[in-house]
């Protein structure tokens, strides 16, 4: 992990402590650990905040590729039909589409 990242993860960290429930932060930090390859790390920030703000809509996507990386492909589906349903009901068809999209892409590698 280079300096970079660990010293925003340090920074979000901080900014954890200081409000537990700061979704922005743990968004952030979880996309930290993602891209560091903290997978459970990432897994266990994302199922945090969505249990804390459901209506988080882009969590859902994270949620369901840190699934996926964890060959977890049940609930990667199950967390992107849930997050299609947040995003219905938020009217955002943009992250609608983009979670169909990755749950087509999901469905389409399973045939193969």
């Amino acid at each position: 992990m280079n300096e970079a990242r660990k010293k925003r993860i340090e920074i979000l960290h901080e900014y954890l402590i200081e409000d537990p429930f700061d979704r922005f932060s743990k968004y952030a930090l979880s996309l930290e650990y993602m891209q560091s390859g903290d997978t459970d790390q990432a897994l266990m920030l994302l199922k945090e905040l969505l249990e804390l703000s459901p209506d988080f809509l882009a969590a859902y996507y994270q949620l369901g590729k840190a699934y996926e990386m964890k060959m977890l492909v049940g609930d990667a589906i199950s967390t992107y039909k849930a997050g299609i349903e947040v995003a219905r009901k938020q009217r955002n068809q943009h992250t609608e589409n983009e979670l169909k999209a990755a749950l087509t892409s999901l469905d389409d590698s399973d045939d193969n």
